[in-house]
């Protein structure tokens, strides 16, 4: 990463300090607040929550340390750290980022697996060393990735090609190496993202379907099961989530809305509470209490077509922002990197690497907005840290922002 060469005009050094404070300001608020609601809220603590913490801890760091580290090198053009300072920079640099992309990937698979196999996940969501392991592979992945070649390659080379006053990684301008790890830094990661986000929709999208088909047919069966039995069960109604029963809990967190328990539900979320009471039935009478035995067209969680239809676009929509988002702000840096080694630096203005360069520092500032403050959960525990004396007034509302 070759920081700017040229002595920028003073006006434009005040725009940039400000946009680039502003950005370390908004990647370590916001992965701060995500990683003090595991702290303060211990219900947190399931596997795919812990992802979101390893996402968060990456991007954190990234704030805290990567962009602070070259803001003076990016408005100066020179680095005057030394070459020690500048290879730690580097390690950690190349390693936050390529962990975020990790994590992401990890969460995608998380999400897809919830959904693609509901029954096993359910099974072993609260396995910790799991996900322990899940996310320490993550990070030894995203260090072997770069880390030796940055610190070993002008021991290999027999020479180094970086100037003093300068701070990039020695295979900088080898485009056959860059080419490589590219592909297991994005082009695997994007296709990966990608595939696993479309085959969720297309899971929650079926389901829907085979919801709708189950609630069209299904009193036309219980109407003709009546009939013939004088006898039966009655099915009173308690409480269930809005959520169809037939959709897997993990559904809800792949795309969040205002349906979720309230906090004082206990238990397992994709539980409804009712109860069945041994009846008999009169053909006089036709007030009953009665409610259809089938769990994905009980009481008051039954939607019409169009609702659901509205449904799976929210959820393309989301998923589609989080495919998107990944895309654009990774693509431009590895095509631009991958062609800028190839012509040795002169085919590429330094200002279009640069804009690039930031973009996956973006990245940083967008995800605790685009995972974790999009659930629920997660906006339970940052009411408790944000807003305290609200949460003791209203223990049983759920509050969705301050």
């Amino acid at each position: 990463n070759v920081a700017a060469g040229t002595v920028l005009p003073g006006y434009l050094v005040v725009i940039l300090s400000v946009l680039m404070v502003t950005l370390v300001v908004v990647v370590v608020a916001g992965n701060a607040l995500v990683i003090m609601a595991f702290i303060v809220d211990k219900t947190l603590r399931n596997q795919s929550n812990y992802f979101f913490l390893n996402l968060a801890i990456s991007d954190f760091l990234v704030g805290a340390f990567c962009i602070p580290v070259y803001i003076p090198y990016n408005l100066t053009g020179r680095w005057m750290l030394g070459k020690g300072l500048c290879k730690v920079w580097l390690v950690m640099d190349y390693l936050l980022c390529t962990a975020s992309v990790f994590n992401i990937v990890l969460i995608s698979y998380d999400r897809f697996l919830s959904v693609t196999r509901a029954v096993k996940y359910r099974a072993q969501r609260n396995m910790t060393r799991r996900a322990v392991f899940k996310m320490v592979a993550v990070w030894v992945l995203a260090f072997l990735l770069y880390g030796p070649a940055i610190i070993f390659w002008e021991t290999v080379v027999g020479q180094s090609v970086v100037p003093s006053h300068e701070c990039y990684a020695e295979f900088y301008f080898t485009w056959y190496f860059l080419l490589s790890a590219s592909t297991f830094e994005f082009f695997t990661p994007f296709v990966s993202v990608a595939f696993f986000n479309l085959s969720i929709y297309l899971n929650i999208h079926r389901r829907n379907k085979n919801s709708s088909t189950c609630c069209e047919d299904e009193p036309k069966n219980h109407n003709s099961k009546k009939q013939k039995d004088p006898t039966g069960w009655s099915v009173f109604f308690v409480k269930t989530r809005k959520v169809s029963s037939s959709e897997p809990t993990a559904i809800s967190a792949v795309i969040e809305d205002d349906e979720a328990l309230s906090p004082s539900s206990s238990g397992d979320p994709n539980t409804s509470h009712v109860f069945l009471q041994r009846e008999k039935f009169s053909p006089r009478r036709k007030n009953s209490r009665l409610f259809q035995p089938t769990a994905s067209c009980l009481g008051p969680g039954r939607r019409t077509q169009g609702s659901r239809l509205s449904r799976d676009k929210k959820i393309a929509k989301s998923l589609a922002i989080i495919v998107c988002i990944f895309g654009v702000c990774w693509a431009p840096y590895t095509l631009l990197m991958i062609i800028r080694a190839a012509c040795s630096g002169e085919c590429v203005p330094n200002y279009w690497y640069e804009i690039t360069f930031w973009l996956l520092w973006l990245n940083s500032a967008i995800n605790p907005f685009l995972y974790p403050l999009c659930h629920s959960s997660f906006r339970r525990a940052f009411s408790k840290i944000l807003c305290p004396k609200r949460q003791s007034v209203q223990p049983q509302i759920e509050i969705q922002s301050c």
